[in-house]
């Protein structure tokens, strides 16, 4: 798979919003899944409903929570955000950024205990089950610029390494909420920098990812398996979406009719 064909593709399909493709087929299927896992009840046809025309149609009569609906057009905001930089170095400014596109004109964000635009203030865990602890909220900055300093020292960067970082940031849990669905779109982001195969983790295999993430430091190797499955499947999209090669317009000029 040509990676740098992919990281092209996608933005330059984002600046002129081409439908049908890789661009559409990640931004549907990132925001549907990262949502989900979280606990987002928008289905995968409202999802792209609510990107191709900004409305869709509820398929129940269940309620739907405005967050779910502003927390879904953030999510295609902020997948094109990571687009805008993808070639800059994670550094915290991008990572709150990332955290404000995410959650901004939520309900959260008029909640002080949730401090949208900086980092938690309120302890907070990961799991109410086999609970996993996290960062104090006054050891997060330390926390994460260890973290950072971490992966800049690093030669060159492999899948192993974002899956590493993630994890670890994970266990941070800097925001008051967004922490997964930022932690993964910050591996996309990695992985397209450094010529890696990006993926999303679909929330059918929640239970696994989850899973690596609380058995890592005990078998890493089940997590890296699990990301590795999901860079196969993206990477099977991309092949077949991609197939494709653009005549330049001087070989156009010279095709008769």
């Amino acid at each position: 798979m040509d990676l740098q064909k992919l990281k092209q593709e996608l933005i330059e399909q984002k600046k002129s919003k081409f439908k049908g493709n890789i661009y559409h087929f990640s931004q549907v299927n990132f925001a549907y899944n990262s949502n989900k896992i979280e606990g987002g009840r928008l289905t995968e046809d409202e999802t792209e409903e609510i990107f191709e025309t900004d409305s869709f149609i509820p398929k129940s009569d269940e309620a739907i929570k405005f967050d779910d609906l502003t927390e879904m057009k953030n999510h295609f905001r902020l997948f094109d955000y990571i687009l805008d930089i993808i070639d800059d170095e994670l550094s915290k400014d991008n990572i709150i950024e990332m955290n404000k596109i995410l959650k901004r004109n939520t309900t959260d964000e008029e909640n002080p205990r949730y401090n949208v635009g900086g980092f938690k203030v309120v302890p907070n865990k990961i799991g109410l089950i086999n609970i996993i602890d996290t960062s104090s909220p006054e050891d997060v900055e330390k926390d994460l610029d260890e973290l950072l300093n971490w992966y800049k020292s690093l030669d060159s960067i492999t899948v192993e390494n974002i899956i590493e970082f993630h994890v670890r940031f994970e266990r941070i849990h800097p925001f008051g909420d967004g922490n997964g669905r930022v932690g993964r779109i910050i591996m996309f982001k990695e992985c397209l920098k450094n010529n890696i195969m990006p993926f999303i983790v679909l929330d059918k295999d929640k239970p696994y990812y989850m899973r690596g993430l609380k058995e890592y430091k005990n078998d890493k190797m089940f997590l890296i398996d699990t990301i590795k499955n999901e860079q196969d499947i993206y990477e099977k999209v991309c092949e077949e979406l991609l197939d494709f090669n653009l005549k330049s317009k001087s070989n156009m000029d010279d095709i008769e009719i």
